[in-house]
């Protein structure tokens, strides 16, 4: 229960042994049809260049900033977290300029400096954010982000990677032009997979570059010829194959469950949670209007001994949290209560765990 990877569930891990089908053969090819099909159900799109890209999520953010990125280009991030500032190494290591509206870790970001930045700066090409920060806990409102996008006539880059099966996220509703998630959250899949997702306006921003994209694995105009809808396909690489009879499972379960019913499991065990944690006399650090209810960040008590309560809590109970990343180390502990660990018997284990450990 902690920020990730999360539990897998049984059904994932029986699909992932069975045998393994080369990365061409027309089986395998008509699972990557459906594979594509179920993303565009989670991602709710339309789009046609939707795929898994055969690496962790932070491949996900790589090959979305690459293709969208060119050397002088000028990006403007929102950091309020660990995941902001790693998309602005992206946007240097493509040769961008990184523009940066920060705000206080445990914090959304502010919408009326993003658009006075916005003003300020009429030649930005995108805005990048992080709509789920999982260092801490924290809900960015997507929707209105895109909207400043759009009215500023910006590309949007989203770090949906905690997000994904969650809480609600609509990219063709909110406009999004680039999307990418992760396996190993929300969606209880294994990690080394990472959701893609372009609209037809970052399609034609790819198709239409000046220069060559810097990475040839994550070059989305090569990948397409591996993963066209239904035609003829052209060898790229070596599909993690079974991975991805793992990734078609989990979002099989995804869409059989439905996604407003996922959003509303996820909500009502945050509840749950929330209710044993103040009756622990343990505080959530975030607001109640933008807290993420599958990671739960915890204000660690004075005195107690951050690392010392996580290893009892994994030597006798058999259960991993997350310590606090940068700025909240050794201050807050991060629970998460992600896809398939997202139920009451694993709540209330966590509660009689540190109910138990902290006495």
């Amino acid at each position: 229960m902690g920020p990730g990877p999360s539990d897998v569930n049984p059904r994932i891990l029986n699909a992932m042994a069975r045998p393994t089908l080369g990365h061409l053969d027309p089986l395998f090819i008509e699972l990557m049809d459906q594979t594509k099909q179920l993303l565009q159900y989670a991602f709710k799109t339309e789009n046609a260049l939707t795929m898994p890209i055969s690496a962790p999520g932070s491949a996900g953010m790589e090959a979305c900033f690459v293709n969208l990125v060119e050397p002088g280009d000028k990006v403007l991030v929102c950091i309020n977290g660990v995941f902001g500032n790693r998309m602005v190494e992206n946007v240097e290591r493509c040769g961008g300029e990184a523009i940066t509206v920060n705000n206080t870790w445990g914090e959304q970001t502010d919408l009326n400096v993003v658009e006075d930045t916005l003003k300020a700066n009429p030649d930005i090409k995108i805005l990048a954010f992080v709509h789920a920060e999982t260092s801490t806990g924290v809900r960015n409102e997507a929707k209105a982000l895109c909207e400043l996008a759009k009215k500023y006539d910006c590309l949007s880059i989203v770090d949906a990677v905690t997000s994904l099966g969650g809480v609600e996220l609509d990219v063709d509703g909110w406009s999004i032009d680039a999307i990418y998630s992760g396996s190993q959250k929300c969606l209880s899949c294994v990690p080394g997979i990472s959701p893609v997702s372009f609209s037809e306006r970052a399609v034609n921003v790819i198709q239409n570059r000046k220069t060559k994209v810097q990475s040839w694995f994550l070059d989305m105009n090569l990948i397409v010829g591996y993963w066209g809808q239904g035609a003829k396909r052209a060898y790229h690489h070596t599909a993690p194959v079974n991975s991805m009879y793992a990734m078609y499972e989990a979002l099989l379960i995804l869409k059989e469950e439905g996604l407003e019913n996922a959003w509303q499991r996820h909500a009502l065990g945050h509840e749950k949670l929330a209710q044993g944690l103040s009756e622990l006399g343990l505080e959530l650090t975030v607001d109640s209007a933008y807290r993420l209810p599958q990671l739960n960040v915890v204000k660690i008590p004075d005195g107690v001994d951050d690392a010392a309560v996580r290893k009892q809590l994994l030597e006798d109970f058999n259960l991993e949290i997350g310590a606090g990343l940068g700025d909240h180390a050794g201050k807050v502990w991060r629970i998460g209560l992600m896809g398939y660990a997202c139920k009451p018997r694993n709540i209330d284990h966590c509660l009689a765990a540190l109910r138990t450990v902290l006495k």
